[in-house]
């Protein structure tokens, strides 16, 4: 596969799964409303439209690799006066931008949805799987990974990230699909 991809260094194997340590990495993403099994073609569109010179300065950028996805967490917002609503949740889509542009030089998003920022170095344990990227797939290894980190006694935090790398008329046996969690 050719492309780009945040850099990482695997920091031990297991027979289920393998402990990455990421490099920091920015990132594009956009915040929609389920279905979680439709986030991903809501977004994406609206993703590749960035990329591909919807922007200030209308900049094409190569596509990269991972697309990744996680459940947004539900927020509490501050309003004036002091009441508090609670803001929806959702699904966080994100594109991996090329390392040429740090966040200062990336293009800035016309459309408002679209949202830069930097992801931090992380340790994540991370497993892989082919075929198509479909929610009994995703749930299917998401629960082999969780039983073979609770075996290994390894903690973790945060919601999965969903992880696909291939474009959609790649052969499902061929195909790369990841679940990560965080390690503590």
């Amino acid at each position: 596969m050719a492309y780009e991809q945040p850099k990482y260094t695997v920091v031990k194997s297991y027979e289920a799964f393998e402990v990455r340590e990421y490099k920091p990495y920015n990132v594009a993403e956009v915040l929609v409303h389920g279905p979680e099994e439709n986030a991903g073609n809501q977004a994406f569109p609206i993703l590749a439209a960035y990329i591909f010179g919807k922007n200030k300065g209308k900049k094409n950028m190569e596509m990269t690799a991972p697309v990744a996805q996680t459940a947004a967490p539900v927020k509490m917002e501050m309003t004036i006066p002091v009441t508090q609503t609670v803001a929806t949740g959702g699904f966080i889509l994100q594109f991996v931008m090329p390392s040429a542009y740090t966040l200062e030089t990336l293009p800035e998003p016309i459309d408002t949805r679209v949202k830069l920022k930097e992801v931090p170095a992380k340790r994540m344990a991370v497993i892989r799987y082919s075929w198509f990227a479909t929610q009994n797939n995703y749930e299917k290894h998401l629960k082999i990974l969780r039983e073979a980190l609770a075996k290994a006694k390894i903690a973790t935090e945060g919601d999965p990230i969903y992880m696909r790398y291939n474009a959609p008329f790649t052969l499902p046996f061929l195909r790369r699909n990841e679940i990560g969690l965080q390690v503590n």
